[in-house]
């Protein structure tokens, strides 16, 4: 490996000299950073560290010794380094040299919306998580996903649970204006259902449900999509036969109570509520549409990745460590206990319990054991951007062509959710492009349009 490739190393392994090739030694080089300087400590570690990274990628562009100085004499270090700076990417490599070390910003703001979905988010709090990070966090309880959106938007939350295709969303400019978010992590698999009021028991064929009037949380959500999926493969046509409503999760069983809606298809622990409030049955777990589906993601702005890599690395850790603990089955009573506090979920044990665990009440006489009802696997995959963007073009939500795999990749970041994985000992999927099977039809990545085109009711031509 040479030293442009790892420049952490390079003052070990290049011999005699400086790692700049001003000085005697390499002694004589610290001593004339920190004298000349005049430098604190932690100012003097950062400036060796960038001085190693400057002195590697000046070796690699100039390998012979001589060559090298006199390049130097002749311009000055500074305006050397200026001019290489313009077509190396110097401060992404002192980014990288300095991955581990203090958060830039410590103090951070990180929205939520009160639902079992957010449960590394938010039990990565009373867990300490966060700062055992270097980090600050405030929870901020947000009542819906537009307000979500806006305050990411208005930059008023530093990061945010998100629904899964809202980054996509947001960076395309599609219901808002354009800022490039990104997916760090999948906050959660499965965990949504489709509940009905009581007065339908006896109405459980899809077939029967024109006229139904359903609510699902946002348009660019999971729910909207999966539910759209589901009446369209019994026939019906989402856009006619029923009526689809954007309700916030907190306001679902309220209005299920209400008789203003039929039924929903939202997330957890809502679904479990209206059993639990005797107002409605669970109809359907959205694990039997496409079991393993994601719902939630943990998201950050462009921006936060590129003017604050150390926060954003430290984050990246505290949420992935919360996910690490919420996949073992073994910790979801104390999952339950800890989010059902008022400042989180404020909701009863019980309700969060049956969720968390899988086993629970349908509503319909029966209990049962569904220990993947809700799972929590972080890795952000490409296919799962890609087929969301199937659907937002199949349902008009997006128009024209679609550049699937260029979005994909540079919304879910799924390169660096294996490198943070591996820090915490996860294990992260080599491929990205999984396929999978939603209603037992497969999905095949690489191909995107040829799955689109399969399906009879659609508003694309």
């Amino acid at each position: 490996m040479s030293a442009f490739e790892n420049p952490f190393n390079a003052h070990v392994r290049l011999g005699a000299g400086c790692t700049c090739g001003e000085h005697a030694s390499q002694a004589a080089h610290d001593a004339a950073v920190s004298v000349s300087d005049n430098l604190p400590l932690n100012a003097t570690e950062e400036a060796l560290n960038r001085r190693v990274i400057e002195s590697a990628v000046m070796r690699a562009i100039f390998p012979q010794d001589e060559t090298r100085r006199r390049f130097l004499r002749a311009v000055g270090s500074a305006t050397a380094m200026a001019a290489i700076g313009q077509f190396v990417p110097l401060g992404a490599l002192e980014a990288m040299a300095q991955d581990k070390n203090t958060p830039e910003k410590k103090d951070l703001k990180l929205g939520f919306i009160a639902i079992t979905c957010a449960s590394p988010l938010i039990m990565a709090d009373p867990l300490g998580f966060y700062k055992q990070q270097g980090l600050n966090v405030q929870l901020m309880k947000t009542a819906g996903w537009a307000l979500i959106r806006d305050k990411m938007l208005n930059k008023e939350h530093d990061a945010s649970h998100f629904l899964s295709p809202m980054p996509l969303a947001i960076s395309m400019g599609l219901g808002s204006s354009a800022q490039p978010m990104r997916v760090a992590t999948i906050q959660n698999v499965n965990g949504q259902a489709i509940t009905l009021h009581n007065k339908h028991k006896d109405r459980r064929d899809p077939k029967q449900w024109k006229g139904f009037k359903f609510a699902v949380p946002f348009e660019y959500s999971m729910h909207n999509f999966l539910l759209r999926y589901y009446v369209a493969e019994h026939g019906l046509d989402p856009d006619t036969d029923i009526q689809i409503r954007v309700t916030p999760p907190p306001e679902m069983v309220a209005n299920l109570r209400a008789g203003n809606i039929d039924g929903f298809l939202g997330p957890d622990p809502f679904n479990q509520r209206a059993v639990y409030d005797e107002v409605g049955f669970i109809h359907l777990l959205s694990k039997e549409i496409w079991d393993g589906h994601p719902c939630c993601a943990f998201g950050v702005p462009e921006s936060m990745i590129k003017e604050a890599p150390n926060t954003f690395a430290a984050l990246y850790r505290a949420v992935l460590t919360a996910a690490k603990m919420a996949r073992d089955p073994k910790h979801r009573s104390l999952i339950a206990k800890v989010i059902a506090p008022a400042n989180y979920l404020n909701q009863p044990e019980t309700v969060l319990e049956q969720v968390l665990t899988g086993k629970f009440a349908d509503g319909l006489g029966q209990v049962k054991n569904v220990p993947d009802r809700a799972d929590f696997d972080p890795f952000p995959w490409h296919s799962m951007a890609v087929w969301m963007l199937t659907q937002m073009k199949r349902w008009g939500y997006v128009k024209g062509e679609v550049n699937y795999k260029t979005i994909a990749e540079q919304v879910f970041l799924a390169t660096d959710a294996r490198k943070r994985m591996a820090e915490i000992e996860m294990k992260a999927p080599a491929s990205s492009y999984g396929k999978f099977k939603v209603m037992g039809k497969e999905f095949d990545p690489a191909q995107p349009e040829k799955y689109l085109g399969s399906f009879a009711i659609r508003k694309t031509a």
